[in-house]
């Protein structure tokens, strides 16, 4: 009995000092134990794995541009957030994929007759809702006027181009729609290019990768930037630390008037002025070349709305026929150019001044579309082309777009034949170059119109 009531003492001062440390290890100032250190996993090196797109030629291209991308020095988690998930598009590589429907063919500025491409854009639904924007918020306007030095109604006419002032900014993924292009081929370096444009903006921290949204060729936001354009001008003008053009109408508008004004643009200046010839005038003169306000006055060109001249100080314009010589003129100046950065069609260009001037209010031109005559298609444009060529009128490349090149050629070809060489490219100017017609078809009266 002793033994078992000492070993019993022995167990209970066992417990009593088990308590005692126990004690102690939670006690004020005494620090727990650290824990043990979970293994860091080493960091993923090698070629990034994805899951299958579910078509191989994607996913050949998706490895090669990723290893290109790394090599480029991109982050590799940026890069793999990008390329994730892509899919083939039925847009760029389904089976009913037709390239005529990226060519020029479908594009409204070199496909339709210039009255009816500006249609959209001077309708009374465009400007009414561009003059309701300028109004709505004119301490805005006057903000972005005195930062980048471009006119109000120049950014809202744009906005109004790209997307109907934000109604139709698109709902594709920009990094799928790029990978599509350039797996389909025919702009793959331009696709590659923007694609990388993508990551640096992600690396940059100027948008989150759900942010990118895009329209069928990857242009982002209410004007449609494309990413390169975006790390070059995009601007945070609303001050919440993010470059935001998707929903941000503060800073999508100011990115717009940052990138004219880095393209030229100049304030309180037109872009074009709308003129009238004197009888006899000699339309040769609308060859592409800057003259001074002063010559272009002295040979007999007028504004149409009359007065004189008032250009803000630019003193070199123009003359441009968009439907010849029985058709509308105008003087284009500097601010035009500027224009033709966002879209090097003439008759963009021309829809962004037309329809800014009619939301500011003043409605154009004065002078009526000669819509008797009948304007080429951009096949019969390839026609033309090859036949001022291989009469020795050099009309450049047989591309089917009517540029000054060409326009030049058809004007040096009506000269010879002694007719009204205005340029512009009709059935009835066609004839007779390929000499399907007689001369006095194409012969067009020169007048004050």
């Amino acid at each position: 009995m002793a033994q078992i009531a000492l070993r019993r003492s022995h167990i209970i001062a066992a417990a009593a000092m088990t308590a005692l440390v126990a004690s102690c290890a939670h006690s004020p100032g005494q620090a727990a134990p650290p824990p043990i250190a979970a293994p860091v996993p080493a960091p993923e090196t090698g070629a990034i794995t994805y899951a299958s797109s579910g078509h191989a030629g994607m996913d050949i291209w998706r490895v090669a541009f990723s290893e290109k991308a790394l090599a480029a020095g991109h982050d590799r988690e940026v890069v793999k957030s990008v390329l994730t998930g892509i899919s083939p598009l039925e847009l760029w590589l389904g089976s009913s994929f037709q390239p005529a429907k990226t060519g020029i063919e479908d594009q409204a500025e070199f496909a339709k007759p210039i009255w009816d491409y500006l249609r959209v854009p001077m309708s009374n639904s465009r400007v009414s809702t561009g003059a309701s924007r300028l109004a709505e918020n004119p301490a805005l306007f006057d903000s972005l006027e005195a930062a980048y030095g471009v006119d109000r109604e120049a950014i809202v006419a744009i906005w109004g181009m790209e997307t109907s002032f934000g109604a139709v900014k698109g709902n594709f993924d920009a990094p799928n729609v790029l990978a599509n292009m350039a797996v389909e081929g025919r702009r793959k370096s331009l696709a590659e290019r923007e694609l990388l444009s993508l990551i640096k903006i992600l690396e940059q921290g100027d948008a989150e990768r759900d942010d990118l949204i895009a329209g069928w060729a990857g242009a982002m936001g209410h004007t449609q930037f494309m990413p390169s354009t975006f790390i070059a001008y995009a601007e945070d003008f609303d001050g919440d630390g993010k470059k935001d053009v998707w929903e941000s109408e503060a800073d999508a508008l100011a990115s717009t008037a940052n990138y004219l004004a880095n393209s030229g643009y100049t304030l309180n200046q037109p872009w074009g002025i709308e003129v009238l010839a004197r009888t006899g005038f000699d339309f040769g003169l609308a060859d592409g070349n800057e003259r001074r306000i002063e010559t272009w006055a002295t040979e007999g060109l007028v504004p149409a709305r009359g007065g004189t001249f008032e250009t803000g100080g630019a003193n070199y314009a123009e003359l441009w026929l968009p439907a010849g010589a029985e058709g509308p003129k105008y003087l284009l100046f500097n601010n035009f150019k500027a224009f033709k950065t966002y879209n090097n069609a003439d008759s963009y260009a021309f829809a962004v001044g037309l329809s800014g001037d009619a939301m500011g209010g003043q409605n154009g031109p004065i002078a009526s579309w000669p819509t008797h005559l009948t304007p080429l298609t951009v096949s019969e444009i390839k026609i033309l082309q090859a036949a001022l060529n291989a009469q020795g009128f050099d009309a450049g490349g047989v591309d089917g777009i009517p540029g000054r090149k060409t326009k030049g050629a058809l004007q040096a070809f009506q000269k010879s034949r002694g007719l009204v060489a205005d340029g512009y490219p009709t059935k009835q100017a066609l004839a007779l170059v390929t000499g399907e017609a007689n001369v006095g078809v194409a012969s067009s009266p020169s007048g004050t119109n």
